[in-house]
């Protein structure tokens, strides 16, 4: 049985897992419920998530945050009783650099949604798309962006919510969220720290996708967020079509050009600790693969 996050800037007192606190280990499993599960519904996948020998899922809430209160209280004991790590994500519409107001709100609404529903299972982060750049500068972006994290951070400390806020690396050039963008943010922001998706950044630039790249990879974030920002890593993966604009559509890992064997390598060398979700269409057994990967090594 094990848990990732040390105390320190990030979440410290969430009632879910804080007994198991001083585990510390790197975690594999799913974007959603697993493939194989008979049931489509969140408690069977993290049922099932144990039972193929996973120890964690990202709760998916696509299209919006549908969870009630008493669901999320039965998938949190469940968490607990099988020892499965939960994340969020959040709604994939969210633009917060949006033209439209009533679209920049209600995309603040749903993070903020997915953070309190989120926080009653016990979820540690909630991860979101934060925006498109349209015309603007990344600068200027970044400003927009900074600003809107930094209050709903602020917003979920007052309720007392300890769920940390996961703005995403994105896979189009059209996005906000550069590698860099993300870590600057994180190591301004408190309460804020970065997911890493790396098929998005192989996506994005057609590069990112080497044993040496990886490690550069890792070398900023320990650059930005010190040696916590190593132990607490939220990582995507999955095999990904790209071209000149970016990220197409997902692909099994053996379907793809992504050197996942490269990636667990480096992220063995520097002994990274946290979650890793695989978002490949057969989500399991590539999250199996991975997990596989890395203890042979």
């Amino acid at each position: 049985m094990s848990i990732f996050y040390p105390l320190g800037r990030l979440v410290k007192n969430n009632h879910i897992w804080s007994a198991l606190k001083d585990k510390i280990m790197l975690r594999f499993g799913t974007a959603g419920t697993p493939v194989s599960a008979l049931k489509r519904d969140t408690l069977s996948g993290v049922k099932r998530v144990r039972e193929v020998g996973l120890d964690c899922m990202e709760v998916e809430f696509v299209r919006g945050v549908k969870m009630g209160v008493e669901t999320a209280k039965k998938v949190g004991q469940a968490a607990i009783e099988t020892d499965v790590a939960l994340s969020v994500h959040a709604p994939y519409y969210i633009n917060l650099n949006s033209r439209e107001t009533e679209k920049v709100d209600a995309s603040r609404k749903r993070i903020l949604d997915s953070a309190r529903i989120g926080n009653i299972f016990g979820a540690r982060g909630v991860v979101f798309h934060p925006a498109f750049y349209h015309s603007d500068s990344s600068d200027t972006v970044y400003g927009i962006v900074k600003t809107h994290v930094l209050e709903m951070a602020a917003w979920l400390e007052d309720e007392g919510i300890d769920v940390l806020l996961r703005p995403e690396t994105t896979g189009k050039v059209s996005q906000f969220g550069t590698l860099t963008e993300l870590l600057e943010m994180s190591a301004e922001l408190e309460g804020v720290m970065p997911c890493l998706d790396f098929s998005h950044m192989h996506a994005r630039e057609g590069a990112q996708n080497s044993y040496g790249e990886f490690c550069q990879i890792l070398n900023m974030v320990e650059d930005y967020l010190g040696r916590e920002g190593l132990d607490n890593m939220h990582i995507h993966v999955s095999g990904i079509e790209y071209g000149p604009k970016g990220e197409k559509k997902h692909l099994v890992l053996e379907e793809s050009d992504m050197d996942y064997h490269g990636l667990v390598r480096a992220w063995k060398e520097y002994d990274i600790k946290g979650i890793v979700i695989c978002e490949s269409p057969n989500l399991e057994v590539d999250a199996l693969l991975l997990q596989k990967v890395y203890s042979e090594l």
